[in-house]
């Protein structure tokens, strides 16, 4: 899907053109259209905007289907000169009479398809997304069906009903155990139910209050768990206590993540802008400052920037800039009030960007309101960011004069566009009716930038001298053989908080799934380089904990308090090594974490660069990905469970529990079969949406669950056994309904997919699982909640071919433990279940 538009000025100036040509419509013959003895809905006729051109078979290509998607061109002929070696003399003498046949060209397909939508596409050659030489583009393609003259239970008209989307509420935490989290969690449901009050100010009357509130519940909380200790996870104090006592019974305590944005850097000049992530950061708006900064090396002013408190972001990657890529804007192919709709992946730009590459990250966004052509009007909500994964530059429009250039380009599936994209509109008549555009508008130079400040070089102390202590033999104390050990150092960050963060994401990664960062790949964004009294030295690398670590590995753990301050231990030359006496550590870390990374679009307003060249710098989107460091109430909570998930499977019923965990999984059973020389597992799985058991799927299943089978035991992935159902109803109608009305909401309800208020219909296959029995009272109760339904009867409730009354008259009908009852009433698909509305009453 590349464009919709709302008039046919393209197809009229086609028509006027001296060269150009394009596809008018075409006729898919059936019934009594077919010449005598010729198949049904498998000739196509092909009208042209003019003269049909010398095209071949190759120049032909049907994309599409569902359930017949491999669809070829048996033969192509002229209308007005058939060929004789593959028409018949009847179908000679069809095509001849034809209206104007000089504009027709005849297709013989090798299928009559099924039910659903194709495209017809005119293509320079096999594979190729351009039409033939004199083949206008926008006209190169249209979509058929081969089932027009079969009858349909749907009204023709496109259903496009848009529900107001439903509130969110607000999110409250009612784990808030001290100070800063009751202070917190006040200012975060004030600022949802007063977001006029924006004042943070201490002397603040509201600020004040707030705070001698939350000093208030933090003494009741102190006072209620005044005997509390730290020796216990569930009376601990100190978040540095309770993740240790947490990590003990196998569960991870995470410190937050930090925010992600795109960002977009906007340079000036013909060549190519080297940007270097080590030498950019992007700031938030600081009062009284150029967007351009200087770097701290040729002048102080960041340092003194800094002392304002802006959020600092820096890019994640070195990346090339083009003053070409600073806005882009799309072509509408001579077309008004065109769009890009929603689910689209493709688009055309108006311009010639040779520099564009796969892997590229773009934003879309809107610029004008489409219903008055402001600016103010525009929709801020209307922005979304794509990663290309093919691009075609140098390519021509034919029709302009001259040729306009333009760029193909195509984005990744996963970032299919989540709304419609005006690129012209035609504005209301109180504005004066007109076509106004560009509407929207495309940016490069999109850089991946992550919240966190970078701090090299900062020394954090030197380990104190040893002292004498009694080495231990199996218990005893050996006073003639005594050892100087090490104190334990544990210095402290002076800036924090620290942050947490995943290595850079991989350039082939859709970009709806990079600001998001699995909790269970941050790591904290430290090293640290120690120097010996001596001489020499070694990097220490930072670890989630030390029990992995041997005595000689140069690691350390970060822990981090309630506070943000981050506190370091190393080992003990048992688990890691301990650090030597005289030894002096330099380290270099980020400083930024959490959700107050996740600013607003258009925060960023700053860079500081040396390069000349870069003029600007925004963020179009709001940042994502902030998390709070994990609260000890949280860690209370969860800590005490962790130790109860299993590790391993024995029984049946531990393998489905565990492929559960896969997140594709909705529902799993499994099976032991002897298979002579010992036991098979075989794991039935219902994936979300009903999707198939692909061979992929299954791959990655069985890698997900190796490691808690059993020696012995071989696995296997089985597809769910269907049990399609065959259900009629009639339907009464209130006087004063349609009938046809009420049948096409009847058939909604008991629909296999979502309905317009977003809930799923009465047979979606995410609400259908195993073992799980069809009750026609059900069934009934939602066809009479519908409005206009007087009455409902069933007529037939049975399994598919299966002629048996019992379901009926019990009203029940049984499903095993590998089966999954499903009706999709689709044409395309008989086989999947069949749903028969007779409608009496109503008019």
């Amino acid at each position: 899907m590349i464009y919709h538009c709302c008039d046919e000025r393209r197809r009229r100036t086609v028509r006027e053109h001296p060269v150009l040509n394009g596809i008018d419509y075409i006729e898919v013959l059936d019934a009594d259209a077919v010449p005598l003895g010729s198949p049904r809905q498998r000739t196509l006729l092909v009208r042209f905007v003019k003269a049909a051109p010398a095209l071949t078979v190759e120049s032909f290509e049907i994309t599409g289907g569902e359930r017949i998607a491999d669809v070829r061109i048996e033969w192509a002929t002229r209308a007005n000169a058939p060929d004789p070696l593959v028409t018949t003399p009847l179908e000679q003498s069809f095509l001849v009479a034809l209206p104007n046949p000089e504009e027709v060209i005849a297709l013989r397909t090798s299928s009559s398809g099924d039910y659903s939508t194709y495209t017809l596409h005119l293509v320079a050659a096999a594979g190729a997304i351009v039409p033939p030489a004199n083949i206008d583009p926008l006209l190169a393609r249209v979509d058929f069906s081969f089932k027009v003259e079969c009858p349909s239970d749907y009204d023709c008209t496109p259903n496009d009903l848009c529900p107001e989307p439903a509130e969110e509420t607000p999110q409250i935490s009612y784990l808030a155990k001290d100070y800063a989290s009751f202070r917190r969690l006040m200012l975060d449901r004030m600022a949802q139910t007063l977001p006029q009050w924006s004042e943070r100010n201490a002397a603040d009357l509201g600020i004040a209050l707030v705070e001698v509130l939350a000093y208030v519940g933090d003494r009741l909380s102190y006072a209620q768990d005044a005997v509390a200790t730290e020796a216990y996870l569930g009376t601990a104090r100190r978040r540095t206590s309770v993740r240790r006592h947490a990590r003990l019974v196998d569960y991870a305590m995470h410190d937050g993540a930090n925010a992600r944005a795109w960002v977009q850097v906007r340079v000036a000049g013909a060549a190519p802008v080297p940007l270097v992530r080590a030498e950019t950061k992007f700031l938030t708006k600081v009062a009284g400052a150029e967007p351009i900064v200087p770097p701290p090396a040729a002048d102080p002013l960041f340092e003194r920037l800094l002392l304002q408190r802006p959020l600092v972001f820096e890019p994640c990657e070195d990346k090339q800039l083009f003053a070409l890529h600073n806005e882009m804007f799309f072509h509408e192919w001579g077309e008004g009030e065109c769009c890009l709709p929603k689910g689209a992946t493709r688009a055309t730009f108006n311009g010639d960007f040779p520099d564009l590459a796969v892997g590229d990250v773009l934003v879309f966004e809107e610029i004008l309101g489409p219903h008055t052509g402001r600016t103010a009007d525009a929709d801020l909500h209307k922005r979304c960011a794509v990663r290309l994964v093919q691009v075609a530059a140098g390519l021509e429009d034919p029709l302009t004069n001259p040729p306009t250039p333009i760029t193909e380009i195509r984005w990744a599936e996963e970032d299919a566009l989540p709304f419609a994209l005006c690129l012209s509109a035609r504005t209301g008549r109180e504005f004066g009716e007109r076509i106004v555009g560009p509407v929207s508008r495309a940016l490069g130079n999109i850089v991946l930038a992550d919240h966190g400040l970078t701090r090299t070089g900062v020394a954090i102390g030197t380990v104190p001298e040893a002292h004498l202590f009694l080495a231990t033999d199996s218990g005893r104390c050996m006073p003639a053989e005594r050892e100087a050990v090490p104190p334990r150092f544990a210095p402290m960050l002076a800036e924090g908080p620290l942050t947490q963060a995943d290595d850079p994401p991989a350039p082939e990664i859709p970009a709806s799934a990079v600001l998001v960062q699995a909790l269970s790949a941050v790591r904290p964004q430290i090293a640290l380089d120690s120097t010996l009294p001596g001489g020499g030295g070694e990097r220490w690398i930072a670890r989630r904990e030390l029990l992995n670590s041997d005595a000689a590995a140069a690691h350390f753990v970060v822990e981090v308090e309630a506070d943000g301050r981050a506190r370091l231990r190393y080992g003990d030359d048992r688990h890691g090594k301990r650090p030597a006496s005289g030894t002096a550590f330099e380290a270099g870390y980020r400083v930024g974490n959490g959700p107050v990374g996740n600013i607003g679009a258009d925060s960023l307003a700053h860079v500081v660069t040396g390069l000349g060249e870069i003029v600007g710098v925004r963020n179009p989107m709001p940042a994502r990905g902030g998390r709070e460091p994990e609260s000890v109430a949280q860690a209370c909570v969860a800590a005490p469970q962790a130790f109860r998930v299993q590790e391993r499977a024995v029984t049946p019923e531990d393998y489905a529990a565990i492929a559960l965990r896969h997140p594709g999984v909705q529902r799993a059973a499994a099976t032991f079969r002897w298979n002579g020389h010992g036991h098979t597992v075989f794991v039935t799985v219902d994936r979300f949406g009903a999707r198939p058991i692909t061979e992929e799927f299954e791959v990655e299943l069985l890698a997900f669950l190796e490691p808690f089978r059993m020696a012995g035991y071989d696995l296997e992935i089985d597809a769910p056994h269907y049990v399609s159902l065959e259900i009629e109803l009639l339907v009464c109608a209130k006087p004063g309904y349609f009938r046809s009305e009420v049948k096409g909401a009847v058939l909604q309800v008991l629909d296999d997919g979502v309905l317009p208020d977003g809930e799923l219909g009465v047979f979606h296959p995410d609400r259908l699982t195993f073992d799980q029995d069809v009750y026609l009272s059900t069934i009934v109760a939602q066809v009479q909640a519908i409005d206009g339904v007087e009455s409902v009867t069933p007529v037939v409730f049975r399994r598919q071919g299966q002629p048996d009354p019992a379901p009926l008259e019990s009203g029940v009908l049984p499903i095993g433990r590998l089966e999954i009852p499903r009706l999709a009433n689709d044409p395309n698909f008989p086989e999947r279940g069949k749903l028969t509305v007779t409608m009496g009453g109503g008019k």
